[in-house]
């Protein structure tokens, strides 16, 4: 299914680059940056798990259906353009981000004014671009115009529920904020909703699925949404480089205020504490540095923390998959893909 879906993708936007094309030759950068920051790489989860949502509720698929789904990971795409924006990330997957590229493009060609102010302008409106495609690639996608409207507010809540999850990411930074209860908000309307619950929602109203199935999925995806992003979390600080595609400790250097490092500071000492909020949040954080940070927070035993509510939501979460209809075969999958959201090592 993730073939087919990348065949869904790779369709739909090299179409809208001719579109592009057609504008002007100046938007060739903007089509050729898009499509490689879509096509390079990906797990689809989002598409996934609308798909799993699908056949859970006794649907069947089709290729009106798998582009509908495929229309969900280019919301990812713009949330992703977005945080680097927003977090001042250098790399993405391993490649320079996208505000980063077109900041080099403009330097390369010397063209006038600032070039990062102009590789953040343009990441906004290519982020804005795979909104707008997103929508696009579902309003296009061949599905009946009832699965469309039955559709439609599911796919509204979850990019409203996005949006207002990066605006709170954005403001508990600013707030700096140590609260575990409002990181663990921050990491369900960020993460969690849009990633697991909402795409659920999605497949389901695509075959018509009754409201018990859809609460059932509420009660899988809300805790496993919340777990994949804790899983996050810990990358975010542990990650191995080469497989996150970002360099170690990014989110000690952005200041993230995740549930980690909520409960590492409700944890330390005085003198771990002093540390850690004289380093956190400093962009130019050296390796060593962030060394010292993350011993600090395998000292407080907050990562331990963070790994036994991981287990402890993914457990809460396949036990709702023994209410609410869900077929067999749905079973097996959300099952399957409970694991891969919790245990991924990117």
């Amino acid at each position: 299914m993730r073939s087919e879906i990348n065949q869904a993708l790779s369709a739909f936007i090299k179409d809208e680059n001719i579109y592009l094309g057609k504008i002007g030759p100046e938007l060739d950068p903007v089509a050729v940056g898009i499509e490689k920051f879509l096509l390079d790489s990906g797990k689809r989860l989002r598409p996934l798990f609308a798909y799993v949502g699908m056949l859970g509720a006794g649907g069947e698929t089709s290729p009106e259906i798998i582009k509908a789904i495929s229309s969900l990971e280019l919301i990812h795409v713009c949330a992703l353009i977005h945080d680097d924006v927003m977090d001042g990330s250098d790399t993405r997957r391993g490649a320079p981000s996208i505000h980063k590229a077109f900041e080099k493009m403009h330097s390369n060609k010397n063209l006038s004014g600032s070039a990062s102010q102009f590789g953040e302008s343009a990441a906004i409106l290519i982020g804005d671009l795979a909104l707008i495609w997103s929508a696009q690639m579902l309003h296009t996608s061949g599905i009946t115009n009832d699965q469309l409207i039955r559709s439609l507010p599911v796919y509204d809540e979850m990019r409203v529920e996005l949006m207002a999850g990066q605006y709170l990411d954005v403001y508990e930074q600013a707030l700096g904020s140590k609260s575990i209860e409002r990181s663990l908000k921050v990491a369900r309307f960020k993460s969690g909703k849009y990633t697991i619950q909402r795409p659920l929602h999605f497949g389901a109203t695509l075959v018509g699925a009754p409201n018990e199935l859809i609460n059932a999925y509420t009660e899988y995806g809300i805790p496993l949404g919340e777990a994949f992003q804790l899983r996050d979390d810990l990358l975010g600080v542990f990650g191995d480089p080469s497989q996150t595609g970002k360099p170690a400790g990014d989110d000690l250097r952005e200041g993230k205020r995740t549930v980690l490092m909520a409960v590492a500071m409700d944890r330390a000492s005085k003198s771990q504490l002093d540390e850690m909020q004289a380093k956190f949040g400093d962009p130019n954080m050296t390796a060593e540095q962030v060394s010292t940070l993350q011993e600090i927070i395998v000292n407080t035993g907050a990562d331990s923390h963070i790994e036994s509510m991981i287990s402890r939501l993914t457990e809460s979460s396949l036990s709702a998959l023994k209410h609410g209809g869900i077929s067999t075969l749905g079973i097996k999958l959300l099952t399957d893909l409970a694991i891969i959201a919790t245990n991924r090592k990117i």
